[in-house]
């Protein structure tokens, strides 16, 4: 007789993988607009170097973009969706999700001279239609496995060996992983010059989610792809936890190994970045898979991050659509220029006596108001498909 509890996985929405996504995206909610200057360290981004919770956010919604791979495609090869449909479709919802995260960063004056077409949303699409492609005509793991590890060391060979021109060898000539003089920013500036990241005081010298780091971003991708693969496999609920915990540690003991020789940088996307976040990544699933799937704790807790989840990249469109739009909004109080965001900060969370919890303050309630509409959207059944 067989075992119940080795049959396959049936092909089913991952109510722990829906969890994951939206407290992953409220989070990152949070965090992009985290109250200014005075909030919480750990609320912000680490300047270059290091690593702060805020850093994990983006990768684990990168990681989580793998995992619904996995599921999303088998369950549409199961209804009888043919493999040239499939990959039509992955094309297509890259190039939606590049044109959003274009309207995104350039929301609501779109000037032309600098309009920056790297972004979020793009580096999303790219890893997307990346390990899409790969998983839809090769569901082997060891190729999986062999993608990462090129990945990652070839981003680390590349960053650290090859010189920079006009600068010169990394470590000898120029210091390993200077802010500015690295492969990874020169090629964005020849690529796309004058359409970099604006922040100062590197105005159009650097970007975050530029070119040659989508490489070590794709290995993102490719580990939630593992994940998945080993969650679709004929093993036990309690099997598949004490994996993904297991993975989780030896991740996070290799990333951090390897930091000691490239550092843990989210700006350049290191590759020991990439085994850290998917370290704590894969630690979060094991908890939600763990809580859900296995414990069965499927009621009151998890539906503000199910409401979440259902419509990811609307509640992000919202949340970075909405400060852009209300910046825009000028005028005078009390005889000074202010817009409805600084208008309702001032009369608001300035009273809260603490700096940091002023900031947070605001941070939660941003998140709220951006939980209404995907609430709204979530009780009609409408999600946002692309």
């Amino acid at each position: 007789m067989s075992n119940p509890a080795l049959a396959p996985t049936p092909v089913q929405r991952l109510l722990s993988l829906d969890v994951l996504r939206g407290i992953t995206i409220a989070f990152m909610i949070m965090v992009n607009n985290n109250g200014g200057p005075g909030s919480w360290h750990f609320m912000n981004h680490a300047q270059w170097n290091g690593l702060t919770p805020t850093d994990l956010v983006f990768p684990t919604f990168v990681f989580v973009v793998g995992v619904s791979v996995v599921f999303a495609f088998d369950a549409r090869l199961t209804r009888g969706a043919d493999r040239g449909q499939l990959a039509r479709h992955t094309v297509q919802r890259a190039v939606i999700l590049v044109l959003f995260g274009i309207i995104v960063n350039n929301f609501p004056l779109f000037g032309l001279p600098h309009m920056r077409f790297y972004g979020v949303l793009q580096r999303i699409a790219v890893c997307y239609l990346v390990v899409g492609l790969f998983y839809l005509y090769d569901q082997r793991v060891w190729t999986k496995v062999a993608a990462l590890v090129a990945a990652l060391v070839g981003y680390w060979i590349l960053v650290r060996w090859v010189p920079i021109p006009g600068v010169g060898v990394p470590g000898r000539d120029v210091p390993f992983m200077d802010m500015t003089q690295n492969l990874v920013s020169w090629i964005d500036r020849h690529v796309f010059p004058y359409h970099l990241y604006l922040e100062p005081p590197y105005h159009n010298v650097r970007d975050p989610e530029g070119l040659l780091s989508d490489l070590p971003a794709i290995g993102t991708a490719l580990i939630g792809i593992l994940a998945g693969l080993w969650l679709r496999s004929r093993r036990s609920v309690p099997a598949k936890a004490w994996g993904l915990a297991g993975a989780a540690v030896v991740s996070l003991a290799l990333g951090y190994l390897w930091s000691l020789e490239f550092p843990l940088n989210k700006n350049m996307w290191t590759s020991s970045f990439v085994l850290v976040a998917a370290g704590y990544s894969l630690a979060l699933f094991a908890f939600t898979y763990w809580a859900i799937e296995q414990r069965g704790w499927r009621t009151g807790w998890t539906w503000p991050w199910l409401v979440f989840g259902s419509n990811a990249i609307a509640a992000y469109m919202f949340s970075e659509l909405l400060p852009s739009a209300l910046w825009s909004i000028k005028f005078h109080a009390g005889g000074h220029p202010s817009d409805p965001i600084s208008w309702t900060f001032l009369h608001s969370f300035e009273h809260i006596p603490s700096r940091g919890w002023a900031a947070f303050a605001y941070s939660v309630t941003f998140t709220a108001v951006c939980f209404v509409p995907v609430w709204i959207l979530y009780r009609k059944k409408i999600f946002l498909k692309i």
